[in-house]
């Protein structure tokens, strides 16, 4: 087992099965040290766990916990790649989108699910830039959607 599962154990959590694509893409590619993951929605052995717009059917504390499940899944999809999440030598940046209500601002407050869950399980690593982009819907009405870059060290 790798330091960075070790330290999910410790948080509790499992690295889940790689999400299939819903569509005509990979859930992740390599190009030089740099590996981009798709955008992964919040699925959980398959299914959205919930559905709908954050601000009106989903509360952000829902919508921030379904951010965790969106990078843990992103972090299953770099593994897909990678080989061993210990070679990540930081997360770049994460970018992340929230099906939002008409008047919900709160998409940083959301998108925290998603840094906080790297920097937990990644420490300084996990440390990155970050967009947090309100948008009217998202694929399946998932409240959430997330995809990071990350940079590997040499193999």
């Amino acid at each position: 087992m790798s330091a960075v599962e070790a330290r999910l154990a410790e948080l509790g959590l499992t690295l889940p099965e790689v999400v299939p694509p819903l569509a005509a893409y990979q859930p992740a590619v390599r190009s030089g040290p740099y590996v981009f993951t798709a955008g992964q929605l919040p699925m959980v052995d398959g299914a959205l766990p919930t559905s709908g717009k954050v601000g009106g059917e989903v509360t952000p504390e829902e919508a921030k916990e379904l951010a965790r499940i969106c990078a843990l899944n992103a972090l299953a999809a770099v593994k897909s790649v990678a080989g061993d999440l210990d070679r990540v030598a930081r997360v770049v940046k994460v970018v992340g989108f929230v099906a939002s209500a008409a008047d919900f601002t709160g998409q940083p407050g959301v998108l925290n699910g998603a840094s906080e869950l790297l920097g937990e399980v990644l420490g300084d690593k996990g440390v990155h830039a970050r967009s947090a982009v309100g948008v009217a819907v998202l694929p399946l009405d998932a409240p959430v959607e997330v995809e990071i870059q990350v940079e590997l060290a040499d193999a």
